[in-house]
């Protein structure tokens, strides 16, 4: 895993080397991130509902011209991944209903290194563009956060994630996605969808294959500029 990390960023310094500076851009972007997982269809109801957890998403990023239309997008970005468990249920207090339950989060913070193919659909005014490619993440810690739920919510109760048993710290997936660009000054501002598809399985237990991947749907603004001269 190591070695295809320095691979790909020795790639990029080459293909940098080799390209135009000055019409290389410079970008940043920020938003949210609502992920979730996938789950085994054997379990079925034996297991609750899972539910998106939103959090946090950021990088920084260059756009490195490969032709009139397409350019490569290499990026340095932050995700929170992860999902929700709702559990309740509801107690009779003389003809009154009392509803009483949990919400039960898994979040884990990563970082990750999308590898991306831009595509540019057009030259107008506004300018759609496509975004597809590889993505290496690596989770830096995790937690398990509950809260009760009643006539209020309870403080919430987290308790750290520890990796490197059961839990797979690295992720390999692959990224797709829109997004709508327009000059603003020097530069773009830009919006932008895309889907996150993890292949790799997170939770590792001798003998049983439990298929969970992490799944996400983000979308995000930015802004980005010409650097060099």
């Amino acid at each position: 895993m190591k070695r295809i990390v320095l691979a790909s960023v020795a790639a990029l310094g080459m293909l940098i080397a080799q390209t135009s500076f000055a019409q290389v851009q410079l970008g940043i972007r920020g938003g949210g991130n609502w992920g979730f997982v996938s789950k085994p269809a054997y379990m079925g109801n034996l297991t609750p509902s899972l539910h998106p957890s939103a959090g946090p998403t950021g990088a920084i990023f260059l756009d490195i011209p490969l032709s009139d239309r397409v350019s490569f997008r290499p990026e340095a970005a932050y995700v929170q991944k992860g999902f929700v468990v709702r559990e309740g249920l509801d107690i009779n207090l003389g003809g009154f209903n009392l509803p009483i339950g949990a919400r039960v989060a898994y979040q884990s913070k990563n970082i990750e290194i999308p590898l991306l193919i831009k595509v540019n659909l057009s030259d107008g005014a506004i300018q759609p563009y496509l975004i597809a490619g590889p993505s290496v993440g690596y989770a830096l810690d995790g937690r398990i956060r509950t809260r009760a739920t009643a006539f209020f919510s309870t403080q919430p109760y987290d308790v750290d994630l520890n990796y490197g048993g059961m839990l797979n710290r690295w992720d390999i997936g692959a990224v797709g996605g829109l997004g709508l660009a327009m000059d603003a000054g020097a530069g773009k501002f830009f919006i932008e969808g895309r889907y996150t598809h993890g292949f790799t399985r997170q939770v590792q237990v001798p003998i049983v294959n439990i298929d969970v991947r992490n799944r996400g749907i983000a979308a995000s603004i930015g802004y980005s500029f010409p650097i060099g001269y």
